[in-house]
């Protein structure tokens, strides 16, 4: 007797996985289904690990096949389990994505004190510069630097009502919106958080705002590779990540650690290149001349090694942290070397960005510690 396989599936339509409504196969429990002569093979997805669940359901198949179908079938069940996994915080909304939002980029570094904030200010405003639509959210929980940047330090968002909902207003200034936790924190109060804490403020912050239409949500990220950046992943379908370093040692060693989380199998975050910062110094008598205080070309080999993109490099001047001091952000300084330079970068950003999205699929949320669908940035 020759066995079909849709009289093998209608028979499994007659039965169930224990603690699931619907029948295997229209529950989609029964992946795969083949017949061959006498033979059957079934390959099965439950939900539950517990072995007599996987027991019951390896019976129920082999005797409702004999019953129903052919008494003397030879029957093997093939038998996987996909537990949904939970997320450490359940504050978070996994996967949910931010309508009009087109690109979000991580700005980010494995170290500490190599002028992330900076660069995400000054990106910030050259992509404004260039015409597109921008925001920064502010993710560094424990340090905001933003709102001093943007000269917003004293503002703070205004509550509006949005189909129905209460929604925050991000703070405005040079063209770019801007939230972040320092606009409800006082100046001398520390951010004592516990992981869950900061995520659930981070979630608010991002869902609980109206950012309206944006080319580029940019994500100014903590220092390190830690809980607040696998809650930012849990909830964003981050279109890339861009890493700064400086070119010392000790920069680069986490700065590749940096690279090394978002290349993860179960993040997989495109990254759209390294920035180098405090590239080198050039005196203002001396305009000829450059010294390399922190090493010569450290970020462009690390790049160049990872087999990632070199985004540019910004020397190390005094005018550029006064700026940042000011909340008046170098980029602003047009014609000026710095204004240039940063230019340049933002170019590649937005050069990298078209091509990740015209090369890769898009980014699922990641589930555990995968990113939908964001379009191409404008030409």
């Amino acid at each position: 007797m020759k066995i079909e396989k849709q009289t093998v599936l209608d028979a499994l339509k007659t039965i169930t996985v224990a603690g699931e409504g619907t029948n295997m196969v229209d529950s989609g429990a029964v992946t795969n289904v083949m017949a061959f002569a006498d033979e059957v093979v079934v390959d099965l997805k439950i939900a539950s690990p517990a072995m007599h669940i996987k027991k019951r359901a390896e019976a129920d198949i082999i005797s409702t096949i004999r019953e129903k179908v052919f008494a003397d079938a030879k029957v093997l069940v093939n038998i996987r389990v996909e537990t949904p996994v939970k997320a450490d915080n359940p504050n978070l909304i996994k996967g949910k994505t931010l309508p009009g939002i087109k690109n979000i980029v991580a700005v980010a570094s494995g170290k500490g004190g190599v002028g992330k904030s900076t660069v995400t200010a000054n990106l910030a405003i050259s992509l404004t510069k260039m015409g597109f639509k921008v925001g920064v959210l502010d993710a560094d929980i424990y340090g905001p630097s933003i709102p001093i940047m943007f000269d917003v330090f004293n503002e703070r968002p205004l509550s509006i009502t949005v189909d129905g909902k209460s929604k925050m207003k991000p703070v405005e200034n040079y063209g770019v919106k801007v939230l972040s936790i320092g606009f409800f924190t006082k100046p001398n109060q520390a951010v004592i958080w516990r992981g869950p804490m900061a995520s659930k403020a981070l979630n608010q912050l991002i869902f609980d705002a109206d950012w309206g239409e944006l080319d580029f949500m940019l994500l100014d990220l903590p220092p390190g590779t830690g809980d607040i950046h696998l809650s930012i992943m849990q909830s964003l379908p981050i279109t890339g990540a861009v890493v700064v370093s400086t070119p010392q040692t000790v920069a680069l060693a986490d700065a590749r650690k940096g690279v090394a989380m978002f290349r993860q199998e179960n993040i997989d975050v495109p990254v759209l290149g390294i920035v180098e910062n405090m590239s080198y110094f050039t005196p203002e008598e001396l305009p000829d001349n450059k010294y390399y205080i922190f090493g010569n070309g450290g970020a462009k080999n690390l790049a160049e090694d990872l087999e990632i993109p070199f985004l540019g490099e910004i020397p190390l001047v005094q005018s550029i942290r006064e700026a940042g001091d000011a909340g008046h952000p170098a980029a602003l300084q047009e014609g000026s070397p710095i204004a240039e330079a940063f230019t340049t970068i933002t170019r590649n950003v937005v050069e990298e960005t078209v091509k990740r999205n015209t090369d890769l699929p898009s980014t699922e949320a990641i589930k555990i510690t995968t990113m939908a669908g964001c379009s191409a940035v404008k030409n």
